[in-house]
């Protein structure tokens, strides 16, 4: 996608790719793959928009998008948008990319559902450098005072953001400790173990009377070697060459994790 747009944001894309693949086939969210709007589905927010190539990748699995959707990535009049726009991409809940509103709009979408009485979740992937916004802060503590039980935060702590490493441009701190004491129920996690992954998004169900916080580390270029830990695959498109590399070295990361599965 990103080669033939010649635009987008990889390096994201691939640290929160793990996260993505358990929460939307690892039986923990619930929804119905045959309809993105059916009434009763658990809802999914990417407040780090610019990152919607991976959900874009969710949604050609699920049948949601088609080949010819997900190679037209930030063209004009494509359903694939450089952010998430629910007025032309099916799944996709709200128009998002505009850093630290996600949390506070999937605050407002939980308690609504909590106001119908309905059980469906409100589930929110945000980034690392988004919570330097202040609007988020806002929002954590709106949604502790409203005991929003039925949100949960997935905080993809890649430590990087376009001008730099997180604890050098404007550092989050004990961000744990922050978050607890705003009122959250948290869990800090291995973003990238799966299983991890897999039980923490069970034990959030199982919290009643607080939001909950996953706080998932995790490495920027996540299985591209070249791009591993580097600002510079924040917001840059892979060349023809650089995407075959990188393509090879995670299809032979998939054949060995495949291997390993067979062999128990």
């Amino acid at each position: 996608m990103l080669e033939a747009s010649k635009s987008g944001h990889p390096g994201g894309s691939l640290s929160s790719s793990d996260i993505m693949a358990e929460l939307w086939f690892g039986g923990e969210m619930s929804y119905d793959p045959s309809d993105p709007t059916s009434e009763g589905r658990d809802r999914f927010v990417l407040s780090k928009g610019h990152v919607v190539p991976v959900l874009y990748a969710v949604f050609k699995k699920l049948g949601w998008l088609e080949d010819e959707d997900i190679m037209s990535l930030r063209q004009l009049g494509s359903r694939c948008q450089g952010h998430p726009d629910n007025k032309v991409c099916p799944g996709v809940e709200v128009c998002a990319g505009s850093l630290g509103q996600g949390l506070s709009v999937a605050a407002g979408l939980a308690l609504g559902l909590k106001l119908d009485a309905a059980s469906s979740r409100v589930y929110v992937l945000c980034g690392d450098g988004e919570m330097q916004e202040g609007s988020n802060w806002e929002a954590l503590m709106f949604a502790a005072h409203r005991k929003l039980d039925n949100l949960t935060m997935i905080l993809d702590l890649n430590n990087l953001q376009i001008d730099g490493h997180v604890t050098d441009v404007c550092s989050l701190g004990d961000i744990e400790a922050k978050l607890a004491a705003f009122g959250w129920n948290v869990q800090v996690i291995d973003g990238h173990d799966v299983r991890a992954v897999r039980l923490a998004l069970g034990k959030a169900k199982g919290v009643h009377g607080q939001p909950q916080a996953i706080v998932c580390t995790t490495v920027k270029g996540k299985g591209v070697s070249f791009m591993e830990d580097k600002a510079s695959w924040h917001g840059t498109a892979p060349s023809h060459d650089q995407a075959v590399e990188a393509l090879a070295e995670l299809d032979a990361e998939r054949a060995r994790l495949e291997k390993e599965a067979d062999n128990g």
